[in-house]
């Protein structure tokens, strides 16, 4: 497996006290994407599923809307990924709003109005479920989190089966890899998707965009994300932790024991 980090050294202080530290830092690079050999974007990337990245990245913002329009996508070293896709005649960055990204993202304004977005798959699950699917993905990330504490992970749990699991630097990143992965493997979005990274409106947005009925994060919503997953019907948790949910939209699509 390719190694994603980097030995640096850095000085430790404290009080009168220096000291020599060798670190684990996460490895960030700048991708091109190039579709139909028109360059769309730019984004900076951990190097690893880097074709479920760039197919993520196109549904999300609405250049394709399956991925059986993909002819053929190609990762090279000098960090450009070309995709081909003959149906798509003149790609073109659309009308685009600048995200809450840290990376300053753009999202199209036709998905973040929801006027592309598919239908939700209902499906119900158990508080347990839930802690399985925040435990499944925490386990899956926890080496590389450990090491660096610097990426944000996702995985996608359905029928109690972690199907998809993502890290990266970026939070849209890796649920564009998670959505990316689903594509390329024909999954249904039936289940719930988990991020550490706060649920603002184009993180919700995108997961609209491919039908995922819940979105998990520990971390915070915005309004417009709450105000998107009431729009597009999906159940919104955040500040989520093994057992303790904090649900802002659908919470019928929960099931949990009361007392008594």
């Amino acid at each position: 497996m390719k190694k994603l980090y980097k030995t640096i050294e850095s000085v430790v202080i404290k009080s009168n006290d220096k000291q020599y530290k060798q670190e684990s830092v996460i490895e960030e690079r700048p991708f091109n994407l190039l579709l139909n050999a028109v360059e769309i974007a730019t984004s900076m990337v951990l190097p690893e599923k880097l074709e479920e990245f760039a197919i993520g990245f196109l549904y999300a913002q609405g250049y394709i809307d399956k991925y059986s329009q993909i002819d053929s996508i190609r990762v090279c070293e000098d960090g450009s990924i070309f995709i081909y896709a003959e149906s798509v005649k003149e790609p073109k960055p659309g009308d685009s709003i600048i995200t809450s990204g840290c990376s300053g993202g753009t999202i199209s304004k036709e998905i973040i109005k929801g006027n592309r977005k598919k239908s939700i798959t209902e499906c119900k699950l158990t508080l347990d479920d839930c802690t399985k699917l925040i435990k499944e993905t925490t386990l899956q990330g926890l080496n590389l989190t450990m090491k660096t504490h610097g990426v944000h992970i996702a995985g996608f749990m359905s029928n109690g089966s972690l199907l998809g699991f993502a890290a990266d630097v970026g939070r849209h990143n890796a649920v564009n890899k998670i959505i990316g992965e689903l594509l390329m493997n024909g999954i249904i979005p039936e289940g719930a998707l988990y991020t550490t990274g706060r649920l603002t409106s184009e993180m919700v947005a995108y997961t609209a965009r491919i039908g995922i009925p819940i979105l998990i994060s520990r971390n915070a919503p915005s309004t417009l994300g709450i105000e998107i997953a009431r729009k597009s019907d999906i159940t919104l948790i955040s500040y989520a932790r093994p057992g303790r949910l904090n649900i802002f939209n659908r919470p019928d699509r929960i099931i949990y024991k009361t007392a008594g």
